[in-house]
């Protein structure tokens, strides 16, 4: 199993617009071989830089499956719009995989 996950700061006051292209997104995630399952999670609030951290969360049956993702169309089409919200985050996401080494 392989667990894809970014990291946005999210600028204060964006969080509601944030949530809402992700909520409208048509991503076909769930056309992919080896797609199991997509979160995004709310982090804490950081009230000194001014930002909330969130973090997209998508687990696969593998890395494999996950690389065949980020070369298919599916993908191409779901981030195609990806520069209109980088005024809602500071800075760019920051992408972290992991391969699953014992599970529940």
């Amino acid at each position: 199993m392989y667990i894809a996950m970014n990291r946005f700061k999210v600028q204060k006051g964006s969080e509601e617009a944030f949530e809402n292209v992700w909520k409208n997104r048509d991503s076909s995630l769930a056309e992919m071989k080896g797609f199991k399952e997509f979160h995004l999670l709310r982090g804490p609030v950081n009230e000194e830089e001014g930002y909330t951290l969130f973090a997209s969360h998508a687990v696969w049956e593998s890395h494999d499956d996950f690389v065949a993702w980020t070369k298919s169309e599916n993908f191409r089409a779901a981030h195609k719009n990806a520069g209109n919200n980088k005024p809602l985050y500071i800075g760019h996401p920051q992408f972290e995989g992991f391969s699953v080494v014992e599970g529940a």
